[in-house]
């Protein structure tokens, strides 16, 4: 059926609702377009949604622009963004904590399933459990028998409560009986800083933010947490081969928009994201952050949100974690 003949059919009430909606995704981008990242700087969520910010910006004619606002380990922006005009002009770079671990959190002021809409699923990535260079533990096995021999006594980082570096780390302490500190930051960068510090002992941080230091010889890999090792390390065992059978995690990194986007607007933007990250520039960039380009549809994208929420919702119960 012709778009005129299915106008025709529709009730004068329907026609009203959706001839604003063909008009938004027609007339997209008709402003700068803000891309919010619910982190602090130089996290691996920043550092892909800068990727795509420029050859987007080539492609729409318009600027892509960054906006930092961290917090409530995302939501803070992620709700900024659940409230914002639903006409593609205001994006964000989401994670597991925003999309899949929220349970974690009982008072969020926006509910983080209905109210944004998925756009794509960015990039997928295993994490790499990191000490600082001076840290006693030369292995992943080292690490593993003090965490379980003296419960507490170390401290870990993550980019905040209910993050992905958090959440994995929570599965690691679940399926070992390792128990630790949680140190919660404002993003990676910062908790970074603290680990080559040794303010903290350890993270189970992103590979790409990781990969920097682990070259200049300021942290030391332990363990990759993915099902497999890492080309980019593949000296590196994963956690399960070092000692916690059937452990695999992995972090991944959403593009969302406000809920009432239109879903031909949402599919445009997404086809857009696919072209500009199918360049062999975008993939040699993907490559050297350790990351997997993904960018499937916005409907596998939701149905993946809907499974691994059911798997992290088993790990926030098992863990009893209440974040505020």
């Amino acid at each position: 059926m012709k778009r005129r003949d299915l106008i025709g059919s529709l009730p004068a009430a329907s026609v009203a609702a959706y001839l604003p909606r063909v008009a938004r995704a027609q007339a997209f981008p008709g402003k700068p377009v803000r891309v919010v990242v619910p982190f602090a700087p130089a996290g691996i969520a920043d550092i892909l949604g800068r990727l795509i910010a420029e050859p987007l910006a080539q492609a729409w004619g318009q600027q892509v622009l960054i906006e930092n606002k961290a917090g409530a380990s995302g939501h803070i922006g992620a709700q900024d963004v659940a409230r914002s005009a639903p006409d593609g002009h205001t994006l964000m770079v989401g994670t597991i904590g925003i999309h899949a671990a929220h349970a974690s959190y009982s008072k969020l002021t926006y509910k983080p399933a209905e109210d944004l809409r998925p756009i794509t699923i960015l990039a997928e990535a295993a994490n790499v459990v990191l000490v600082p260079a001076g840290s006693p533990y030369k292995t992943f096995g080292d690490f593993l028998a003090d965490a379980k021999a003296h419960p507490g006594k170390l401290s870990y980082g993550s980019a905040g409560p209910g993050s992905s570096i958090h959440m994995v780390t929570a599965l690691f302490e679940l399926m070992s009986g390792a128990r630790m500190n949680h140190v919660p930051y404002k993003g990676s960068g910062p908790a970074l800083v603290d680990l080559i510090g040794g303010q903290i002992q350890v993270m189970f941080e992103n590979i790409g933010s990781g990969m920097v230091h682990i070259k200049s010889g300021k942290l030391r890999a332990l363990a990759v947490t993915g099902a497999r090792r890492e080309a980019t390390l593949p000296n590196v065992p994963t956690v399960a081969e070092a000692g916690v059978r059937g452990y695999a995690a992995t972090s991944w990194w959403t593009v969302a928009a406000p809920r009432d986007t239109p879903a031909a607007l949402a599919e445009r933007i997404q086809q857009d994201i696919r072209r500009v990250t199918s360049s062999p520039q975008a993939a040699a960039r993907f490559e050297a952050l350790g990351v997997q380009a993904v960018v499937n549809t916005p409907a596998e994208a939701t149905a993946f949100f809907a499974s691994e929420t059911v798997k992290w919702n088993r790990v926030i119960e098992a863990a009893k974690l209440r974040l505020d």
